[in-house]
């Protein structure tokens, strides 16, 4: 066997390997529900698309299998396991009565919606969507009339 050949071969198992394994931390019944859940915490409406268009859970799926430390990981698969094993609307009653409860959180359970709300914040926000459809961002422009932040 060439090594020409043996490149070929690599390269074409890093494909199918990618191929079978589309998220790169979470199991698929895991993103589905991440997937439902930072829908259901930034819905689409008129003006642009939700969690889901700007592809949410990609952006926590790539971050936790970047985590530096393997507890945030065992985090999200601790705080993750109530709502993977629910039914969708078990999963919607569960995230309304863990939200009510978001500005003092004491069960795990509130402590897990609060980094999940985070992150999906945090992922919605740093997409296209959520900077040009939801912010309106139009990049360095002139701005022209006063300056916002010029004291009087």
């Amino acid at each position: 066997m060439h090594r020409r050949d043996l490149i070929k071969l690599s390269a074409g198992a890093a494909l199918v390997a990618k191929a079978a394994a589309p998220h790169r931390f979470f199991t698929e019944a895991e993103y589905q529900v991440v997937d439902q859940l930072t829908e259901m915490i930034i819905p689409a409406d008129d003006k642009s698309g939700g969690a889901k268009a700007a592809r949410v859970a990609d952006y926590i799926d790539a971050r936790l299998a970047e985590a530096f430390l393997p507890e945030d990981r065992e985090r999200w698969r601790t705080g993750l396991k109530p709502f993977v094993d629910a039914s969708a609307d078990q999963r919607g009653a569960l995230l309304a009565r863990i939200a009510a409860s978001e500005k003092n959180p004491q069960t795990a359970e509130e402590h897990f919606f609060a980094v999940l709300k985070g992150a999906t914040i945090q992922g919605y926000y740093t997409s296209k969507i959520g900077i040009h459809d939801e912010l309106d961002y139009k990049g360095n422009v002139y701005q022209s009339g006063d300056y916002a932040g010029e004291l009087p």
